[in-house]
């Protein structure tokens, strides 16, 4: 309802080389408040963006004269407070990491949700009203780093964003995920992104050593502080002075550990075992875990004033299986990786053994997907893998699963799906792929019910489990006993 009040004209530019998007998205956000400008080429966006004088910028990484960042560059050279939102349809870590880390307003993949743009191009707008500048961060000399993590889902673009936010920040991070979800990696990447990129890092496992040893390693020692300390040594926190240290498994470090790294992230101070002496140094500390240490504050186990102190930024990565939508690239790019460590030259996957990687469980995350591509990789006859080069496990019976998750009262016709008798009955019988077999159990039924409630659609579906719509139609895929059964579904763009 108008209010009979006249806003201000609002000036939104879009920077891309593709006409038909141009076309749409100026026929989709122009209204009477504002007004859209567009420009196909660097050049030309430049150009307008100095003439014009607009609120907000959208902005594509690819265009015909010039690299999108390069673009982002000198609009902010010219206007460090203008919001600019940069889009792609090829996004890799590296640049979506930069992106953040110079001041984009936010990063998006192609194609783009309507409502979601016009969300962020509102607020961009609002944030140029409001000249809230705090918000943007100052661009800084690029470190260049091999494309060592890779991934265009939206649970991993997450991740890539967040790095580049917090890798220029010195504050501590604490990155969350399974183990062999890539944490130390992320560790690596926040590191070659930040002022300390020069300095020294170093990454110590605590769940891999003992209490002693640990504290000792951390800290160092004094020469007789215990049996079989013959000399006196530095620890790690000195060994880095000026630079990161990365704490992986923080979650296993002991009680009296935890309260002096409490003490060294206060106030950059320690005594190194059997010494008063306290020490002063500077060091950056990434830490990650696969526990869950709000639960452990809880029950005891963790110190709360350390939780809170290495809450300073959280980093929350995706398990592989939350992220199927990356496995064929992940897959391409360690037999890309491993050609040269194993003098393979192999190019392609078969769509059989494709199917198998993805529909896997992954409990190893992407220490197990290397492993695994290892294998096949050596396996491989020629220069391709087949569903044959993989391990048995991967493979597992298609057939026998569908038959387990379709018997008597263990399908999802049931309101009550016996998981009790179902994982019973396959460690009594001694039968294998118990942890597919339960999974697909449990999809079978969850999918089943809120595709009901939706009639079918799988957009808000998606939406509803709080996974992506590629997910979701990999699921469904594999669970083909949803044909059997006559499950409604539908792409949702009708309605």
């Amino acid at each position: 309802m108008s209010t009979g009040i006249k806003t201000d004209l609002r000036k939104l530019l879009i920077i891309d080389d593709e006409q038909n998007l141009l076309y749409s998205m100026k026929k989709a956000l122009q209204s009477e408040e504002l007004q859209v400008i567009t420009a196909d080429t660097a050049a030309s966006g430049i150009g307008k963006v100095r003439l014009e004088k607009p609120d907000a910028v959208v902005l594509d990484v690819r265009l015909p004269d010039g690299h999108g960042l390069e673009v982002f560059d000198q609009i902010h050279r010219d206007n460090p407070r203008l919001p600019v939102i940069i889009i792609t349809a090829f996004s890799t870590m590296e640049t979506a990491v930069e992106a953040m880390k110079r001041g984009a307003y936010e990063y998006l993949l192609k194609p783009i949700e309507l409502q979601v743009l016009k969300e962020l191009i509102e607020s961009a707008l609002e944030i140029s009203r409001l000249d809230a500048s705090s918000s943007m961060v100052e661009p800084l000399t690029a470190t260049r780093t091999d494309q060592k993590i890779v991934g265009q889902s939206v649970g991993m673009q997450e991740v890539f964003k967040a790095i580049g936010r917090v890798a220029p920040q010195d504050i501590t991070v604490l990155i969350q995920g399974e183990s062999g979800s890539g944490k130390e990696l992320i560790s690596e990447a926040i590191r070659e992104h930040s002022l300390r990129a020069d300095g020294p890092y170093l990454a110590i496992n605590c769940a891999a050593l003992q209490e002693t040893i640990l504290e000792s390693e951390l800290f160092g020692h004094e020469r007789g502080a215990f049996t079989g300390a013959e000399r006196s040594r530095i620890g790690k926190f000195e060994q880095v002075n000026g630079g990161t240290l990365f704490l992986d498994e923080i979650g296993d470090m002991s009680s009296t550990t935890q309260a002096k790294v409490l003490r060294l992230l206060q106030d950059g101070s320690f005594q190194p075992v059997g010494s008063n002496e306290t020490r002063k140094v500077n060091v950056r500390i990434i830490a990650a875990t696969n526990r869950n240490l709000e639960k452990m504050v809880a029950d005891g186990l963790f110190r709360e004033d350390l939780f809170y102190r290495l809450r300073g930024f959280v980093i929350n990565v995706p398990s592989l299986r939350e992220r199927v939508e990356d496995i064929e690239l992940l897959v391409m790019h360690y037999i890309k990786m491993f050609n040269k460590e194993l003098g393979k030259n192999i190019h392609t996957v078969t769509s059989e053994a494709m199917q198998y990687l993805e529909t896997y469980p992954w409990p190893g995350n992407i220490r197990e997907l290397q492993s695994i591509i290892r294998y096949a990789m050596l396996y491989a006859v020629g220069e391709t893998i087949t569903s044959g080069s993989l391990p048995a496990h991967v493979r597992g019976d298609n057939e026998s699963n569908r038959n387990e998750i379709n018997r008597g009262e263990q399908t999802p016709d049931n309101d009550s799906v016996s998981l009790s008798k179902l994982i019973g009955d396959h460690i009594s019988q001694n039968r294998g792929n118990l942890y597919r077999n339960i999974h697909s159990t449990v999809d079978l039924y969850l999918l089943k019910k809120v595709l009901d409630s939706t009639n079918g659609n799988q957009v808000q579906t998606a939406q509803i489990l709080g996974i992506s719509r590629t997910t979701l139609r990999t699921r469904l895929n594999d669970l083909e006993s949803f044909k059997e059964q006559g499950l409604r579904t539908n792409d949702g763009q009708s309605e």
